[in-house]
């Protein structure tokens, strides 16, 4: 009876079924049990242990989130949550110590909250992997790949803390390849269509051009691939090169450190939104370029810099953001001359400007929140929430606006080409 004890942990449990009779002797610390049908009563006992087991912990749980956090307010204080940590009775790696203190104490406003999550879940996990408490920029004997990661820390994340830890977390698996993609896509589409028209500026005005099934044009707008395709197309070199130069400057980048499902959601939102903005605002326009899509991520990168201006250690910030300013300032000025003063004879509207905008509009509104949430969970944070509410709202108006308004206001589009 002791040995069938100690194999099923459970003393009273195994005592009573075997004073019934329905015990044999033990096999592998495993029991087996002559009648059939007290293998449910069996499992239904061990879950409603397991129940007991499961709310015992939860009240202990609750307790202690009582004490450390009385208020309710969802934060701990930094000195309850060290105070617990160095007393505690729970034999940990000191090193996956020394991380955690390092994640904690960046807060600069003294609690500790959901932020970090998954650094605080790949310390616990990868504990031989310390986090350095010096400040990145002291790391000497760096290789040329190293070095470049630290330059993307310090280009795109405002706290020590979290570019030391994407610093030491940092692996070439994903490798940014979203970007990288699209970019070399774009250029091979552009290379194809200035070998067939033997034109490499102002394409547009060549009606070969807009017959193109990857160009958005309004008499189209029944074949949805085209509201994302426009993005191959572009309107002559020079805005290639801009949006080329910007997508690699400051998409690789951010892709890097929030990853390619982020960088990537936020860079189609933004080319969506600009040709639904175009179909609703500028309805006789045909739009070209991947200009919504890079105006989603920089106005997101300028904003997030802007917000938190102290903490971002970039050399020459200032004149950095008025560069770039200036730079896609000229380049809507250019697209809105293009769209009212078109220097050549033309068949029809030239693009509009107008995904320029709208691209902005979602870098600073989905975008911003997106940088700011650097190892956090989006789906926890009810600002991600209305934003996503807000796009898909504005979704479902652009829809029934392609379907109904165009008829109904008589609107004369320009002929097919």
């Amino acid at each position: 009876m002791e040995q069938v004890a100690e194999g099923l942990i459970i003393t009273g449990e195994v005592a009573w079924v075997s004073s019934w009779g329905f015990v044999t002797t033990p096999i592998n610390d495993y029991i087996s049990i002559r009648t059939w049908y007290w293998y449910p009563v069996y499992i239904a006992k061990l879950l409603l242990l397991s129940a007991l087991f499961w709310s015992a912990c939860t009240e202990c749980l609750l307790c202690c989130v009582c004490q450390l956090d009385p208020d309710n307010t969802g934060f701990i204080a930094v000195e309850n949550f060290t105070s617990l940590v160095e007393h505690h009775e729970l034999q940990l790696d000191p090193s996956k110590l020394d991380m955690l203190f390092a994640l904690v104490q960046s807060n600069e406003e003294g609690q500790v909250s959901r932020a970090h999550t998954q650094s605080f879940r790949r310390a616990i996990a990868n504990g031989r992997r310390t986090l350095q408490r010096e400040i990145l920029l002291d790391e000497t004997g760096l290789g040329v790949y190293k070095r470049f990661v630290r330059y993307v820390a310090y280009e795109i994340l405002p706290c020590e803390t979290d570019r030391r830890w994407y610093f030491h977390q940092n692996r070439l698996c994903p490798p940014p390849i979203f970007m990288a993609i699209i970019t070399i896509v774009q250029i091979i589409v552009f290379m194809c269509y200035g070998i067939m028209l033997n034109k490499w500026v102002l394409q547009t005005y060549q009606p070969d051009f807009m017959k193109s099934p990857l160009v958005y044009h309004p008499r189209h707008r029944h074949q949805v691939w085209r509201f994302f395709s426009y993005m191959f197309m572009h309107v002559g070199l020079e805005q290639l090169g801009f949006n080329a130069l910007l997508q690699l400057m400051i998409g690789v980048p951010l892709e890097m450190v929030h990853g390619i499902l982020r960088i990537s959601l936020l860079y189609m939102a933004g080319v969506l939104a600009g040709s639904l903005t175009v179909s609703i605002t500028d309805m006789r326009a045909p739009v070209v370029g991947g200009s919504g899509g890079v105006y989603a991520l920089c106005s997101a990168h300028l904003a997030n810099v802007v917000m938190n201006w102290a903490g971002m250690r970039c050399p020459y910030k200032l004149l950095r953001m008025i560069l770039a300013l200036v730079c896609m300032s000229s380049e809507v000025g250019r697209a809105v001359w293009l769209r009212f003063s078109p220097p050549l004879p033309s068949s029809g509207p030239q693009p509009s400007f107008m995904a320029h905008l709208a691209g902005a509009v979602v870098g600073i509104s989905m975008g911003l929140l997106i940088l700011r949430s650097y190892e956090e969970s989006l789906q926890k944070q009810c600002s991600w929430w209305v934003i996503v509410f807000s796009f898909i709202t504005f979704l479902l108006f652009a829809i029934f606006w392609n379907i109904f308004a165009y008829e109904l206001l008589g609107v004369q589009l320009p002929p097919a080409p």
